[in-house]
């Protein structure tokens, strides 16, 4: 019999806790293999806790595990270690609701193809209010996410990182588990080792998982701006720019922080230098458009684009003044998580 660990890290999601867990205990798996579920839970205090024991009398497969820190990377291990060594370990965040077919097609695709040795699905988003709606719907283009991002991707193909992943257990031994000193961002980590030991990531478009949400224009600015400074603490790990659509932002923040004095130089320098902005409107509109639905206007997801990216931009500068000019170690601020 062959087994798979399911990690799910958790703190303070009383609304999806179940309906994730049941969606597991739902899923196809091979005759030959079982299931354990862990979740790994931050100290919750809105009653999520409570959910998950009540759910342990239902399911002989579900395991309660604190994580004391309360941070992403030690639910990752946490959940990782008290599994044991498995053939598989699915990691699914409290709020993906997996499709029936997620699991056994995970376990089909890696045994298939051994230099695969993550694979992961579509995003299918959920909105808990118009907010939530406009935020997924900007993240859902290449305008707003990169060119190449897993969450843009509509055909099955490689890439270089997914949600809600699967790995065979010997990438763990190969490459040890996750950087507990990213609070952000470990994944990223994660699946770029994976990447540098000659292993594949594949995205599955047949797969796919629900998910909710957060809508909240500050914390969405924290959470890019997080994602963007720790980006560089990655890059300054492993020595290198880990994606190119990485420098896109910063490079706007630069270009709108120098604009206003290009004008010094004459009207004439400033006309020239008025173009990229121009062009980041014209896009900005078109892509607001194109995915505009009834009930959400363009001009609300049109405010998500420069949220995203300018968040990002900054939290990138902050992180190269941080790591590479003051050489210093992530700030307190930036470790703390945004909800």
């Amino acid at each position: 019999m062959r087994k798979i660990s399911i990690v799910i890290p958790c703190r303070n999601e009383k609304l999806y806790i179940e309906e994730c867990i049941r969606a597991i205990n739902s899923a196809f798996l091979p005759d030959d293999f079982i299931s354990k579920i862990y979740v790994v839970d931050g100290m919750s205090d809105d009653g999520t806790r409570e959910i998950v024991q009540a759910l342990q009398q239902e399911f002989s497969d579900v395991y309660l595990i604190n994580n004391e820190k309360q941070l992403t990377p030690f639910a990752f291990n946490l959940g990782i270690y008290a599994g044991g060594k498995v053939d598989y370990v699915q990691i699914i965040g409290a709020r993906h609701i997996i499709s029936e077919n997620y699991l056994i097609e995970c376990v089909r695709i890696l045994q298939e193809d051994s230099s695969i040795w993550c694979v992961g699905g579509k995003i299918i988003n959920e909105y808990t209010s118009k907010v939530s709606k406009a935020v997924s719907l900007a993240m859902s283009t290449s305008f707003g996410m990169g060119i190449g991002n897993f969450r843009t991707l509509k055909v099955s193909g490689f890439t270089d990182t997914v949600t809600s992943p699967m790995y065979p257990y010997h990438v763990f031994e190969k490459i040890g588990f996750f950087d507990e000193v990213l609070i952000r961002n470990q994944d990223d980590d994660f699946n770029f080792r994976v990447t540098k030991a000659s292993g594949k990531i594949y995205f599955e478009a047949g797969i796919f998982l629900k998910y909710f949400v957060r809508g909240n224009y500050k914390n969405l600015w924290r959470q890019f701006f997080q994602y963007g400074y720790w980006k560089v603490f990655v890059n300054k790990k492993h020595r290198i720019i880990t994606t190119l659509r990485q420098i896109v932002p910063p490079c706007f923040v630069i270009y709108f922080m120098l604009f206003p004095f290009v004008f010094f130089l004459g009207n004439l320098f400033g006309l020239v230098a008025l173009m990229p902005l121009i062009i980041y409107l014209i896009l900005n509109l078109i892509n607001s458009y194109k995915v505009k639905t009834k009930d959400i206007e363009f001009y609300q997801i049109a405010l998500v684009f420069p949220i995203l990216h300018l968040s990002y931009g900054f939290g990138y500068l902050r992180g190269l003044f941080d790591f590479f000019i003051l050489n210093k170690k992530p700030s307190e601020r930036n470790k703390q998580m945004t909800r």
